[in-house]
């Protein structure tokens, strides 16, 4: 095994920082109110479980081992019994939610109750920057936000991020030949023969204001809530309920940002198709953004987001 290893990096140096960043299957509805979910195929990963999440995925939904609830409000969590009922089994899904949600654990008693065959069900509660792994090269890292107001200790409300964790060989070793490679494993072991480096490869915002742009900065896809067009309908909703985003702020944070993709989401439904893609346009071109751009529109599946056109033409 260690001879094949040592062959492979003599070709290609690089190839254990090589990552899935595949071309990554994400299915997703979000209309502010109604209901938000978002599904990473290739990773087994879900993002919020609103209602008709498990009516629009059918037998793909099985496919889910890691679920991720990025805070309490119904319209992130009511499709969980349909897909919990439909997908239990011993030790899957893994549901994850923020810790003093309390929520979760009235809905995890309802549900053993009501569907006892449900029990291998997982559940747990996290606090703010645990690491979950979900494949030998993946975890997701919680990520506070300000959408749901709570002390500093006490959390409400994530986004998530996921990671890939590759090795690669480390500069000092790339010219080495096959047998030189295998000399050195033998002397000193092949993992002070490599650096970690991490990728993150998406992230999701959960519902949450513009207020630290820093959190969001260096990933590959960024799927980011933009539920109001105008300022003021914001500054109005934000006075007087959990905090959102508006599309001139997601757009103007995002143009200062190192990121590739943006897929944006939980538009408000008194907006208009139109509406939203004209914002979207208009803005992209005002700030100079040149990254491909998606969205969700309001009470829509879209499927296999990433393999439509953006809504701004970049490529």
């Amino acid at each position: 095994m260690l001879r094949v290893w040592a062959e492979v990096l003599t070709r290609d140096p690089q190839y254990l920082q090589r990552s899935i960043i595949m071309k990554l299957t994400i299915t997703g509805y979000s209309t502010a109110l109604f209901s938000t979910w978002y599904f990473v195929e290739e990773l087994g990963l879900l993002f919020d479980a609103g209602d008709g999440i498990t009516a629009a995925l059918l037998q793909k939904a099985r496919k889910i081992d890691n679920v991720f609830i990025s805070h309490a409000d119904r319209d992130h969590l009511t499709g969980l019994l349909q897909f919990n009922q439909l997908n239990a089994r011993e030790g899957f899904p893994k549901i994850f939610y923020p810790f003093n949600s309390s929520s979760f654990p009235a809905i995890e008693t309802f549900s053993k109750n009501f569907d006892p065959h449900v029990s291998g069900t997982t559940w747990k509660g996290i606090k703010e920057n645990a690491h979950i792994q979900i494949k030998d090269d993946l975890y997701v890292q919680s990520i506070r936000n300000n959408h749901v107001p709570a002390e500093k200790d006490v959390f409400k409300s994530f986004g998530y991020q996921v990671y890939q964790v590759k090795n690669k060989l480390k500069k000092e070793y790339a010219g080495l030949s096959q047998e030189e490679i295998l000399q050195r494993i033998a002397e000193i072991g092949k993992e002070r023969m490599t650096e970690q480096i991490r990728t993150n490869i998406l992230t999701y915002s959960g519902d949450t204001p513009v207020d630290d742009p820093e959190r969001w900065n260096n990933t590959k896809i960024l799927i980011h809530e933009a539920t109001f067009l105008g300022e003021q309908e914001l500054n109005h909703a934000n006075t007087h309920r959990n905090k959102h985003s508006n599309l001139e702020q997601v757009l103007r944070m995002v143009s200062r940002l190192n990121i590739e993709t943006l897929i944006l989401g939980h538009f408000s439904s008194r907006y208009s198709n139109e509406e939203i893609d004209r914002s979207i346009r208009t803005l992209c071109d005002q700030l100079k953004i040149k990254i491909p751009v998606y969205r969700v529109l309001p009470g829509e599946v879209n499927r296999n987001i990433l393999a439509g056109e953006p809504i701004n033409n970049t490529i």
